[in-house]
């Protein structure tokens, strides 16, 4: 059963940036697309480098080892649609930010 769960606060991301957060042992990238909250699997299919490291580009994140993209509104490589890494619902509370796992 999946549950919604606090990984970072608000203010911990600026605008048009990402961190990583951990929740239940899932590496996740946590992004801030101006002012819009969204979450992914933190590891590019090609070689699993983290793409919170990588450039956001509007809701686009690029692998910062090979330029990978993927689309952060639902984890979906640009250039291969069958290929896509986790995607996760995000909530906010006040400045508080949970995950769905």
């Amino acid at each position: 059963m999946s549950e919604f769960i606090k990984v970072a606060a608000r203010s911990e991301i600026p605008e048009n940036h990402a961190i990583a957060v951990e929740a239940r042992g899932k590496r996740i990238a946590l992004f801030n697309a101006d002012g819009v909250f969204y979450a992914i699997e933190n590891s590019c299919l090609h070689m699993g480098v983290a793409l919170s490291a990588g450039k956001l580009c509007g809701t686009r994140v690029v692998c910062p080892l090979h330029g990978w993209e993927y689309d952060i509104t639902t984890g979906t490589n640009v250039d291969d649609p069958r290929m896509r890494v986790a995607s996760f619902a995000v909530k906010i509370d006040g400045d508080n930010i949970f995950i769905e796992i």
